[in-house]
């Protein structure tokens, strides 16, 4: 299955319908330079994938190529930026 990451607005999503996306992750902005992380959803069909990693992946890449800071709200962003030095560059 090939899975497309797309990008609209304030979160990526995979999926055809932007309001019913198959997986997304979410954010907004705190201030002009940092991104707060708030929601991640997978849906069952794509459980068990490593999709929800991948998503947190690209906002970490959107931050980079920003240089914006991430600040994560939902548990699995927490987590996930929390245990991995390789995200220490954008965590504020």
């Amino acid at each position: 299955m090939d899975i497309k990451i797309k990008k609209y607005e304030n979160k990526f999503y995979i999926g055809d319908d932007i309001n019913d996306p198959l997986a997304e992750i979410t954010f907004f902005f705190s201030d002009d330079k940092t991104i707060t992380i708030d929601h991640t959803y997978v849906s069952d069909a794509l459980k068990g994938k490593g999709i929800a990693s991948q998503l947190l992946d690209k906002v970490v890449e959107y931050a980079r190529n920003e240089t914006y800071k991430i600040v994560p709200l939902c548990s699995f962003a927490v987590k996930k930026l929390k245990e991995s030095d390789k995200y220490r560059d954008v965590l504020k």
